[in-house]
């Protein structure tokens, strides 16, 4: 399988985020493309740099000044006095009740933020730009007539919306890859199966019926991003019906959430869409730190054997796994799995 790859990855490493009202160490470390590298040039695959494709397929994606936030508040978050070594909002606005728009970097921060776990430093606009730009040159390669291609997308993006960044990500890697797919096909499915919802994901698209989002996940009742993923969320005006959530219960296993995924599959088919995004998150692992289920390393192969079974073109878009003696695995499982291989190396 063709895997698309950047260096640029390296260059975004937050020291800390904020968890439990406490800083902690941030779990999306550079150490997770190494060791996911590793297990796919053992297995086989081919590994190459992207073709530069600008920004113009993340602009149709994410509004202008939340690019130009992305762009500039490291710099200016600098010069202010006392300021941390990264972007951290520490106020955040009430949606819905204002329209002001703060010209200060403290209030664009919380503006564009919806958490703290995504911390902006010198090179996170560059990393951030050269996942998105791999997430491109997959679709790109699949409009051109590859069965798949699979982006090794660093920092992760389903949490990201049109305007707000969290959850370890600032731009959409797979929304930006279906609305590429939409230049030249009208109808692309998006399934997440990361542990944790794609929340931004699914507000880029919830007002659309040309892009089915779908998401199995560990139920947000009590689990991030907790304000999102519920299953009577089903899409709104032309959109309404276009959106399919599949929570599943703390610590589920392969036979619950391959007997899910099936539900998932029968509606993209129905959808009948021309292409296929898949949020490849491994965080659901048993070994995880994420906690959420308890897939093992069959179970990803599994998942990709089933999703492949749909006989779409695809494009596979890396998310989570945080725990780097098993995220190669978990991969290159899934890969496996999706092009019909038995074993992994």
């Amino acid at each position: 399988m063709q895997v698309f790859h950047s260096p640029a990855h390296a260059g975004h490493h937050s020291r800390h985020v904020m968890r439990l009202g406490c800083p902690s160490p941030g779990r999306d470390v550079p150490q997770r493309v190494d060791a996911i590298l590793d297990a796919l040039r053992l297995a086989g695959h081919v590994i190459g740099p992207a073709a530069r494709h600008g920004l113009q397929p993340i602009a149709d994606v994410h509004t202008p000044e939340y690019l130009d936030f992305l762009r500039t508040a490291w710099r200016e978050w600098r010069q202010l006095d006392g300021a941390s070594e990264e972007v951290f909002a520490n106020i955040f606005p009430v949606r819905g009740l204002g329209d002001g728009y703060p010209t200060s970097v403290v209030g664009r921060a919380g503006y564009h933020m919806h958490d703290q776990l995504a911390p902006i430093g010198e090179h996170t606009w560059e990393a951030a730009v050269a996942a998105a730009n791999l997430a491109v040159e997959a679709a790109h390669r699949v409009l051109l007539g590859e069965r798949v291609a699979y982006a090794l997308c660093r920092p992760s993006g389903h949490h990201a919306y049109a305007d707000m960044g969290g959850g370890a990500t600032y731009l959409n890697n797979a929304a930006i890859a279906a609305q590429y797919l939409r230049r030249k096909l009208r109808r692309v499915a998006l399934v997440d199966v990361d542990v944790h919802h794609g929340n931004g994901s699914q507000g880029i698209f919830y007002r659309r019926d040309d892009v089915f989002f779908v998401s199995l996940h560990r139920d947000p009742a009590d689990y991030h991003p907790y304000f999102a993923g519920y299953a009577h969320e089903r899409g709104d005006g032309a959109g309404r019906g276009y959106t399919l959530n599949l929570p599943l219960p703390a610590g589920a296993d392969d036979t619950a959430y391959l007997a899910t995924l099936d539900i998932a599959l029968a509606r993209i088919s129905t959808f009948a869409p021309e292409a296929l995004v898949v949020s490849l998150g491994v965080d659901g692992h048993e070994a995880d730190p994420s906690a959420g289920l308890a897939l093992t390393f069959d179970g990803f192969r599994r998942i990709g054997t089933r999703l492949a079974s749909l006989g779409l073109p695809t494009v596979l878009i890396q998310e989570g796994g945080y725990n780097t003696a098993t995220i190669g695995r978990c991969v290159a499982d899934f890969l496996g799995g999706f092009e019909g291989k038995e074993t992994t190396p």
